[in-house]
């Protein structure tokens, strides 16, 4: 077995500091889907001392070789790198330790006490401890009074706490864990975690912003319309429905990840990159957000909730009231979109929105900033973004407007985009790798400190108070697999605003038309395409209207009504309706009307008019279709 510690083959970072890395909970599902993954993966990038070791401690009755022997085959199932390292698996394992004990029980943590000593002692490790509680938080408050009374807390050296969301449950509760945490250790011992903070996609927020002196003097009012912060999923809450309804979307994403992110995109420049004073920044930058009151929460806070409907793969999704372990009647928000302000000389008028949610239409989180036109007069030409994508690829992209080839000055969308993947040749971590490092090294920059979670608390407290109050009447309002209430809609189109979309070619692939088109054509189209959300029973065209928009049937079905009202054929999935009156410029001969909750692409005659001109064959196409549906009796448009 080797001994010798691994080589760092990164040339990125140096090898991080001794530690005995302590672990409650160390048989539960976090340690192996994500804690022992990202210490293999650290070992494998060699960023692990000789001087490291891990010691668990659970309920589970095992001895340390069944422990390793189990670790084992966790780390074969949620590893994420490709190919399994038997080597550093075998330098890891022979540095992990565990001994079994009830947490209730005051003696476990002596026996966890002495072998935590005996280990620091034969591996040189001692002096840096790290006590990971990888447990409910309901139990965080017995646990720290054990680990007080069993000496953690005067050991020598180096020793911290490292807490996991969610941190509270409300205002109330999160300053009495505050309060009960202080008890125990120091301010500077306690590293509440958040796994977002793990993404590069996060971490290059502030890099791009201090590094990037190109944007530094557009980061503001005068130059920023307005921020979306979106982190959207595409499964329910399978066997989580006994956790996440007493939880509900604002407690799990909004009050932690989205605050978070919010902080890193709109927080004042540090005056360095020490960690106090990055993390003055993000505390100032929420004490700026404004309260919301209860006229506030009726305006400007959408929730939602959804109903039975289609997962992205084709099959039924069911409904959050018939999830595993739900309350049939629940009132908890499965979605939530949210406008906030932040009063302060940067960022006074600019609408900051929030939304995140699950069943929804596509999986992904981003930062979209939307930049103010240049001119009054460039309100038709679509406006310059910023994105930032954190999941589930990375990568940095730029909307702009550029001219189109040929002699005459016309000007079309164009996107420039960096994606980490493509750029940086790095192994798919589990997004602990970097706070796992950054904690044995001391380092809080990545850590919420005491003020941040309680502002943040604050901000979204309004919001549960009010909801509490007055029970959600039309739950639920949106299907599994659409993109959401259309509530949240309107509350940007109230604006004058929409939710930009990140559409991936994956997005076109139910089209046989668009499947085979080429892909200088498609990225035209992505860069194109308005999606919409239509209820069942919505009238999409009326007959006899004038034609602005075609439209692409992503998810669900349609009906063709003739003069009559009576069907005359029905529009499916990668199907498209409308082009006739956008080929013609004639009025629709026909109305459309949904028979179900359908996903849909909404294309622009102008843009389909430029993209069409850029490609004959496609034209030519829909002309074909056209005249094929303006043989029949009644058309499908």
């Amino acid at each position: 077995m080797p001994s010798a510690t691994p080589s760092n083959q990164t040339g990125q970072a140096p090898t991080a500091a001794a530690g005995v890395l302590v672990i409650l909970g160390a048989s539960g599902d976090l340690t192996k889907r994500l804690l022992m993954p990202a210490i293999y993966n650290l070992a494998c990038e060699g960023l692990l001392p000789d001087e490291f070791a891990v010691v668990g401690m659970a309920l589970t009755d095992l001895t340390t070789a069944e422990f390793r022997a189990g670790q084992r085959q966790e780390i074969a199932r949620f590893a994420t790198r490709k190919t399994f390292d038997e080597d550093r698996w075998q330098w890891l394992e022979s540095r992990l330790h565990y001994t079994p004990g009830n947490f209730a029980d005051p003696v476990a943590y002596d026996r966890l006490m002495k072998l935590v000593l005996e280990v620091g002692q034969e591996t040189g490790a001692a002096g840096n401890t790290l006590i990971y509680l990888a447990i409910s938080p309901d139990f965080f408050a017995e646990v720290n009074q054990h680990l007080d009374a069993a000496g953690f807390t005067r050991m020598p050296g180096v020793k911290r706490i490292i807490v996991e969301k969610p941190f509270g449950k409300d205002l109330d509760s999160a300053i009495s864990l505050n309060r009960d945490l202080l008890t125990h250790w120091r301010e500077d011992e306690i590293y509440r975690i958040d796994h977002y903070l793990g993404k590069e996609t996060v971490q290059n927020l502030l890099a791009f912003r201090l590094a990037n002196p190109l944007f530094a003097p557009l980061w503001n009012a005068s130059h920023i319309d307005h921020i979306q912060i979106s982190a959207l999923e595409t499964v329910g809450v399978e066997t989580r429905g006994g956790y996440y309804d007493r939880t509900g979307v604002v407690r799990d994403m909004v009050q932690n990840h989205l605050l978070q992110m919010l902080a890193y995109v709109c927080m004042e420049p540090p005056a360095s990159l020490d960690p106090a004073a990055i993390r003055d920044g993000k505390s100032q930058l929420l004490e700026s957000v404004r309260l919301l009151d209860p006229a506030a929460v009726a305006r400007d806070c959408v929730r939602g909730q959804y109903a039975a409907g289609v997962k992205p793969d084709g099959s039924p999704a069911v409904g959050y009231r018939q999830e595993p372990d739900v309350d049939p009647f629940s009132n908890t928000e499965t979605f939530a979109a949210i406008r906030l302000q932040i009063e302060n000389a940067r960022w006074a008028g600019v609408p900051i929105y929030l939304r995140s949610g699950k069943s929804l239409w596509k999986r992904g989180t981003e930062i979209v900033v939307q930049f103010r036109p240049s001119a009054p007069d460039s309100q038709a030409i679509e406006p310059n973004l910023l994105i930032f994508h954190i999941q589930p690829f990375q990568a940095v992209e730029i909307r702009m407007q550029a001219k189109r080839p040929g002699p005459a000055f016309r000007l079309q969308p164009a996107g420039m985009r960096f994606d980490y993947a493509e750029t940086f040749e790095a192994a798919r971590g589990t997004g602990y790798e970097v706070l796992l490092y950054a904690a044995l090294n001391n380092d809080p920059t990545l850590f919420s400190r005491t003020d941040f979670v309680e502002t943040a608390w604050r901000i979204v407290q309004p919001m549960l108070d009010a909801w509490r109050i007055t029970p959600a009447d039309d739950y639920p309002n949106y299907a599994a697999g659409t993109w959401g209430p259309r509530a949240a809609n309107s509350l940007l189109a109230r604006d004058g605003r929409r939710w930009h979309e990140s559409l991936t070619r994956d997005v076109l692939a139910r089209s046989e038309f668009l499947a085979a088109a080429p892909a200088v054509m498609l990225n035209n189209l992505l860069l194109a395409f308005r999606p919409l959300a239509i209820d069942p029973g919505d009238t999409i065209v009326r007959a006899g209207d004038r034609g602005g928009e075609m439209y692409f049937v992503c998810r669900g079905e349609l009906e063709a009504l003739g003069s009559a009202n009576e069907r005359v054929g029905l529009i499916g999935e990668g199907e498209f309706f409308g082009e006739m009156a956008v080929l013609f410029d004639q009025p629709r001969s026909a109305t459309v009307r949904s028979i179900c909750h359908c996903d849909l692409l909404a294309l622009d005659a102008a843009d389909f008019r430029r993209i069409a001109s850029d490609f004959p064959q496609m034209k030519a196409e829909f002309r074909r279709i056209a005249a094929s549906r303006q043989s029949r009796p009644a058309s499908m448009e």
